[in-house]
């Protein structure tokens, strides 16, 4: 193949991958960016808890603070009408009473998380069960509303 054509193959390759951006304006591309931020600090307590990271208690503390101030931030994101691109069912509009509350529970459970992080000495087995909670309050509201 000669530098030409494996020139114009990347560049179409290119154009295609652009294709399936999401606009970070959006509220779609807001919502997706303050999720995956709350992946990687949940990801982050979680690992530290299970020995995949050096337990470090300020870095700790802060990130229980940090997922506790995102956790408020992508139920704004939602907007009345459901855009086509969303990979959230359906049922997030047409069951927002349910919808909130498992946002509240997201909440009030990384609230509690904060709380046990300012528990001194600070204990990686007694932020085990808060963890536990944030970890399955994000999963209760999965398994009901996103499409996998």
């Amino acid at each position: 193949m000669t530098v030409r054509k494996l020139l114009l193959l990347a560049l179409c390759g290119l154009t295609l991958t652009a294709c399936d951006r999401v606009d970070p304006n959006s509220p779609l591309g807001k919502r997706q960016a303050l999720f995956k931020e709350m992946l990687r600090t949940s990801e982050d307590l979680g690992g530290m808890l299970r020995g995949r990271i050096t337990f470090d208690e300020q870095r700790f503390v802060a990130g229980a603070a940090k997922l506790d101030a995102l956790s408020h931030e992508p139920w704004q994101h939602f907007p009345a009408v459901r855009e086509e691109d969303s990979r959230a069912r359906n049922d997030v509009w047409q069951r927002q009473e349910r919808f909130q509350q498992l946002a509240r529970d997201l909440e009030a459970s990384t609230a509690a998380l904060v709380v046990a992080s300012t528990a001194k000495p600070l204990e990686a087995k007694a932020l085990a069960a808060p963890v536990d909670r944030v970890e399955k309050a994000c999963k209760a509201c999965h398994e009901e509303f996103r499409i996998y």
